[in-house]
């Protein structure tokens, strides 16, 4: 009878680490700091643990999982004494331990522990600080271990709490009504914003709107009030040798001064900020907060102009598109058309349409729409070009830019098998086209 009383224990102990794994998982460290600074018993001991929350996480995942082994065990040796055959015991004592772990170790304490985070944190940190003083080591050699049989690259601190299970616990607070539907967009674009790079955001070079150095205050000021831009990139020779970027401030400022309107942008101009392309943009956020630049040019591998970024452009991917008032009359990137088409920006991301149309594009080696018919056509796509991808047929759209080239703007894609879009040049015909990305507030950051 010793060995159950013992597994009974061992369960009841277990059941114990894991309502602490719950409590201390949900608790918050400002919380915790603040109960510390009221005083309350065992508050100091929980911030303490809170502020190490991985490794104590760890170490009681271990201890748990001891303990039901352990359970596990002494309950195979006491039925296997008194139930034959030997089988027969190991079936009921599987039975009896997947119900017991589950309710008694699973469920009931992990409820316990998110229903009352604070109240069992403060009992249970003293006991778990003393446990991570003694055992912490082993917790970190066994995760050393698994780490070098495990194959690629491990974790320091072990994979037991990741960004998949954060992942999940947003969307479930979503589904039970504590966060909004938009707060949880929100919150998987803060995720996403560490494996988006530079280029997959940025202003292509191609419709970056510059001024040269030599240029007057005069000059920059009309295509600043022209272009709706408040910054301009200023180019020497080409657009592969930027010096400097212009305020509109600055411009305003130097236009005041007596001598100011002939003045050249060279002397009112700041410097410009540049990063590669492949940068995160996570990176590139606390770049531009600590550096207090807004715009950011992008250098490809070779050392050229990729293309520009303002910090609107990287916000833009965590909230979504913003707009002031020179956008008010801006089409949306995506415009529902007849007969289940769309019309798209040729710069929209292809993962974006694959999920308008449920349909796979990943295998593709470009990341715009555009890129995307040109690919198909193996060629510069003009407006009226047409293509079929992936059962998608795509209709390019556009006109002259403001150097007289002739560029795609906007694509009108919809199934290839869909009869309603069967001429897609005249029911396009009767819609204006979406503006061109140089009249588009997305290369600079409006006033």
């Amino acid at each position: 009878m010793e060995q159950l009383f013992f597994a009974i224990a061992l369960v009841l102990l277990a059941g114990v680490f894991a309502a602490a794994d719950a409590a201390i998982s949900t608790v918050s460290q400002a919380r915790a700091d603040g109960l510390a600074r009221l005083g309350l018993p065992g508050a100091r001991h929980l911030a303490a643990v809170v502020a190490e929350r991985r490794r104590h996480i760890n170490l009681l995942l271990l201890l748990r999982l001891g303990c039901e082994l352990t359970a596990t065990v002494l309950v195979t040796v006491f039925v296997g004494t008194r139930l034959a055959p030997l089988g027969l015991a190991v079936l009921v004592t599987a039975v009896v331990m997947v119900v017991v772990s589950y309710v008694l170790i699973g469920v009931g304490p992990r409820t316990l522990g998110r229903q009352h985070p604070y109240r069992i944190g403060r009992y249970v940190a003293g006991p778990v600080r003393v446990l991570g003083s003694v055992l912490g080591p082993l917790s970190r050699l066994l995760i050393l271990i698994g780490n070098a049989i495990t194959p690629g690259q491990g974790f320091r601190e072990g994979p037991f709490t990741s960004e998949v299970e954060l992942r999940e616990l947003v969307d479930l607070a979503q589904e039970r009504g504590v966060v909004e539907d938009s707060e949880r967009e929100m919150i998987h674009s803060v995720f996403e914003l560490g494996d988006t790079v530079a280029r997959e955001v940025m202003v292509p070079r191609t419709e970056i709107v510059w001024i040269e150095r030599t240029k007057t205050v005069r000059q920059a000021l009309a295509l600043a009030l022209r272009t709706g831009f408040t910054r301009l990139p200023v180019i020497d020779e080409s657009v592969d040798d930027i010096v400097g970027v212009v305020n509109i401030k600055d411009l305003m400022a130097g236009y005041l001064d007596p001598d100011g309107p002939s003045t050249v942008v060279d002397s009112v101009m700041n410097p410009a900020s540049f990063v590669p392309d492949s940068k995160r943009l996570d990176e590139l956020l606390k770049e531009m907060q600590r550096s207090h630049n807004h715009m950011a040019i992008a250098v490809d591998e070779y050392g050229g102009t990729a293309g520009l970024l303002t910090i609107e452009d990287v916000l833009e991917e965590i909230v979504g598109e913003i707009t002031d008032e020179s956008d008010a009359d801006e089409r949306p990137e995506v415009e529902e058309l007849d007969g289940g088409a769309v019309r798209v920006s040729s710069r929209m991301g292809i993962d974006d349409l694959g999920e308008l149309f449920g349909i796979d594009l990943e295998d593709h080696d470009v990341e715009t729409v555009g890129g995307l018919l040109a690919e198909r056509l193996g060629r510069v796509p003009l407006p009226g070009a047409e293509a079929e991808v992936a059962g998608l047929r795509l209709f390019a759209e556009g006109g002259k830019d403001r150097r007289g080239r002739m560029r795609i703007t906007s694509v009108v894609v919809h199934p290839a098998d869909a009869e309603a879009m069967t001429d897609p040049v005249d029911r396009t015909r009767r819609r204006t086209r979406l503006p061109h990305p140089d009249e588009r507030d997305r290369s600079v950051e409006h006033a």
